[in-house]
C-alpha cells in the first residue's frame, strides 16, 4: 500500500524519512539534549499546522466565501462550511494547543519557563533571551486564548454546530473575525520573537 495515500501513512513516512537523517548521516551532529530538539521540534511542526491554518482562513477562506456569497447563482460556499471549516478548525484549534503545551516545555526543559513569563526582568540583571523568546510566548498564550474562547465556540454557532438566532450568529462571525485577524496581526512579531531569540531582532 503506498502511504502517500493517506495522511497517517504520509506523517509516519516523514517521521521515518527524519529518523533516517538523523541517524544515518556521518559526523556528530546528535549532540547535547536530545529530549529539548525533539520537542522544539514538534513545537516547530505543530506552530506551522497552527498558523498556516491561521493564513489560510484570513488570506483564502473568509474573502473566498465572501466571494461566493455575492456570486448569485454560483455554487456558494456551502460545501466549504459543511466539509472543509470544521475539518480545518479541528486542525487548527488542536494545533493552537500543541504549539502552547511543546512551547512551554521546551522552555522548561531548558529551565526558562518563569523567567520568559516574567520576560527575564524578574532575576538580578535583565536576560535578552528570555525578553525576547517571552514576548513571542506571551503572544503565544493571547492567540491560543483567542483560539478556545472566541474562535472556536462561535464559529460553532456559524456553521451551525450549535443552534444559535439569526443574530446571535451574525455577532459570532464578527467575533470570530476579529479574533482571527488579531491572530494574524499577532503571528507576525510573535514569530519574529521566537526566531529573534536565537538569531537577533532583526534577522
Amino acid at each position: 500500500m503506498n502511504p502517500l495515500k493517506s495522511i497517517g501513512g504520509t506523517i509516519i513516512g516523514g517521521i521515518v524519512l527524519a529518523a533516517l537523517i538523523v541517524f544515518l548521516l556521518p559526523g556528530d551532529h546528535i549532540v547535547g539534549a536530545q529530549l529539548p530538539s525533539l520537542v522544539i521540534w514538534l513545537h516547530v511542526l505543530s506552530g506551522i499546522t497552527w498558523i498556516g491554518l491561521l493564513y489560510y482562513f484570513n488570506f483564502v477562506q473568509v474573502p473566498a466565501l465572501g466571494e461566493a456569497a455575492g456570486d448569485e447563482g454560483g455554487p456558494g460556499g456551502a460545501g466549504i462550511a459543511k466539509y472543509v471549516a470544521p475539518r480545518a478548525l479541528w486542525w487548527f484549534r488542536w494545533g493552537a494547543l500543541a504549539t502552547w503545551i511543546t512551547g512551554a516545555t521546551y522552555l522548561h526543559l531548558i529551565g526558562m519557563l518563569h523567567q520568559a513569563f516574567t520576560l527575564g526582568l524578574m532575576g538580578d540583571a535583565p536576560n535578552p533571551y528570555a525578553t525576547t523568546i517571552g514576548i513571542g510566548a506571551w503572544l503565544g498564550t493571547i492567540m491560543l486564548f483567542n483560539v478556545w474562547v472566541l474562535i472556536w465556540p462561535n464559529q460553532k454557532k456559524v456553521l451551525g454546530m450549535v443552534e444559535a438566532t439569526a443574530d446571535q450568529v451574525a455577532k459570532a462571525k464578527n467575533i470570530a473575525f476579529m479574533a482571527s485577524r488579531s491572530n494574524t496581526l499577532m503571528s507576525i512579531p510573535m514569530v519574529m520573537s521566537m526566531i529573534g531569540s536565537h538569531h537577533g531582532w532583526m534577522m
